[in-house]
């Protein structure tokens, strides 16, 4: 026989059953209700048994219909009171299961331990675990084998899977290692793979942390639909409104076999916590890859949960926090405080939900395991369980540790790795960089007003020796033209010979030859005569005197300076 697939939905008076039987015989089908269970049978299906969470009734409102193109019996049955809501529909595990089954209790107990558990049931739930004082104990009387996996059932996995072991956990010999000496070892691995270099870079240049966080999981509109809804009517409502199973999850709930386990207080408050944990490394994971799943998904959710890494027991909220925050910002390629925060809203924003919405969670962790060569050994130690046990759960305790969850705080300060510090002494680094970045615009700015200055001073000297030179050429070209005068003059001179001859150290002799030159680099002024008359050495005089101006050579000055000497003689 083969069990077929259905699902659950309820209004106020109803509650419809879809049963998807396709290639059956619509004429021959049996129907079986009564109180809190229901049977079907279509050859070659049957649904053995369903335990509802509440009572039907026959009446005669009770309808069947068959369509025939998808293959699918819906058959709609009164509630016995009507207005009642069922809860759990969706733990498809946990209805198959049978009716005597569904107790955790033991065959055979104390009688005083059963109304003990049952008075833990009914009390308020405390998350914090009671601390009791260390009792050294005699070697002799510890145990061989120590246990971990949900609820810490489990022991001895690993001594058989040592090749994998590496590949799944990050602690060595569990089996041997004591909760007290997993905790120190983790603490000490952390510390020692945190990188400030790392972390602050994704501080100052969160681009790429800053794009993600906008992303919104699915969780995020069902949880302001159920707010909207909430503030509407004050009541509760069915998960199924908010939290949608596909086929394939719903065939994946089938698939469990249904389990009771057997959990003392402290038991259960490890597995509360754990849960947490988990559910801190999925939502980290959903948030960075934005929905999608990868070849780093089933590493990152194992690696950021100490529970899964390094088979934790956890005794508070606030150390279920302490450490995703210190895995967050030491391992994965983002690591961001941001991510932590986002991470911890989102979880409780799952937990408010419902345990729907965290068997949903929990599924899709069970597929990213299931598709990972090594992280399968985790589906058997924790995921599985955790998906058959959370169908059973009470909703009233989700509420409650969501609510513990979110009055929880964490801050930079309790990761233990100086973040703070980290932070302002890195801002002041940029603060100075930033001074010498401006100190050097500025000296940029002025340097160049210097060159121009000093460009300027080239041009105008520049200018000056331009003007200069045309001032000499000027004085040159005037030089010339006198000289042309004096050798005129030096014609007329050689004609006279009447005159005595001029010494040029004065008249020594009355009928002396003298010959004097006056050079300005061109010309040569030669006078030989014996007679000069009176009007003749007047002209000569200012004929002189322009030629000395305008000579540049120093013997051309001396012998001008000579002539004038002998002029006034």
């Amino acid at each position: 026989m083969i069990t077929p697939a259905f699902e659950l939905t309820q209004d106020l008076d109803f509650l419809t059953i879809i049963i998807k039987v396709p290639y059956a015989r619509p004429s021959e089908f049996d129907v079986y209700f009564e109180g809190e269970d229901f049977k079907f049978y279509a050859k070659p299906y049957f649904l053995r048994q369903l335990t509802l969470p509440g009572r039907i009734v026959e009446d005669g409102r009770e309808k069947a219909s068959y369509n025939t193109d998808k293959g699918t019996f819906t058959i709609r049955l009164p509630k016995e009171i009507p207005g009642q809501y069922f809860e759990g529909l969706d733990m498809l595990t946990s209805l198959l299961a049978p009716k005597k089954s569904r107790s955790a209790k033991p065959l055979v107990e104390e009688i005083a331990a059963s109304a003990e558990l049952s008075e833990e049931e009914e009390e308020e739930f405390d998350w914090e675990i009671e601390q009791t004082p260390y009792k050294e104990s005699a070697e002799s009387t510890l145990p061989l084998q120590y246990c971990y996996g949900f609820g810490n059932l489990r022991s001895g996995v690993f001594q058989r899977l040592q090749d994998e072991l590496s590949d799944v956990i990050d602690i060595k010999d569990p089996d041997q290692t004591p909760v007290d000496e997993r905790r120190r070892k983790r603490l000490a691995a952390e510390a020692a793979k945190f990188e400030p270099d790392h972390y602050l870079a994704d501080f100052f240049e969160d681009e790429a942390i800053q794009h993600v966080l906008k992303y919104k999981p699915w969780w995020v509109d069902a949880h302001k639909k159920m707010r909207a809804l909430q503030g509407e009517s004050h009541q509760e409502h069915d998960t199924r409104t908010f939290v949608v199973f596909s086929e394939e999850e719903r065939e994946q709930l089938r698939k469990f076999t249904n389990k009771s386990y057997l959990l003392d207080k402290r038991s259960r408050h490890h597995v509360y916590l754990g849960l947490i944990d988990i559910l801190l490394a999925y939502c980290y994971e959903i948030c960075v890859n934005e929905g999608d799943k990868n070849v780093e998904s089933s590493w990152n959710i194992r690696k950021l949960s100490a529970t899964l890494c390094w088979l934790e027991s956890f005794s508070s909220v606030h150390d279920v926090l302490v450490s995703f925050g210190r895995r967050v910002l030491c391992y994965p390629l983002h690591r961001h405080f941001g991510l932590v925060t986002r991470a911890f809203n989102d979880t409780v924003m799952i937990l408010q939900l419902g345990k729907g919405a965290v068997l949903k969670c929990l599924l899709d962790i069970h597929k990213i395991f299931m598709e990972n060569d090594p992280a399968y050994i985790l589906n058997d130690l924790f995921i599985t369980d955790y998906c058959i046990w959370i169908q059973k759960t009470k909703s009233k305790k989700l509420a409650a540790l969501s609510e513990s969850l979110q009055k929880t705080t964490l801050v930079k300060s309790h990761i233990g790795f100086e973040l703070e510090e980290l932070e302002a002494a890195a801002v002041l680094v940029q603060e100075e960089e930033r001074m010498l970045k401006a100190a050097g615009t500025v000296s940029k700015q002025q340097l160049p007003s210097s060159e121009s200055e000093t460009s300027d001073s080239e041009e105008s000297s520049s200018t000056s020796s331009s003007e200069t030179e045309g001032s000499d050429s000027d004085e040159r070209e005037s030089s010339t033209s006198e000289d042309e005068k004096i050798n005129s003059l030096q014609g007329t001179l050689q004609e006279e010979r009447t005159a005595p001859l001029i010494d040029c150290n004065g008249l020594r002799q009355g009928t002396n030859t003298s010959t004097f030159e006056v050079s300005d680099e061109k010309s040569k002024v030669s006078l030989q005569s014996t007679s000069v008359p009176g009007k003749l050495i007047e002209e000569l005089e200012k004929q002189m005197h322009t030629a000395i101006r305008l000579s540049e050579q120093p013997e051309g000055l001396a012998t001008a300076s000579c002539v004038l000497q002998e002029q006034e003689e």
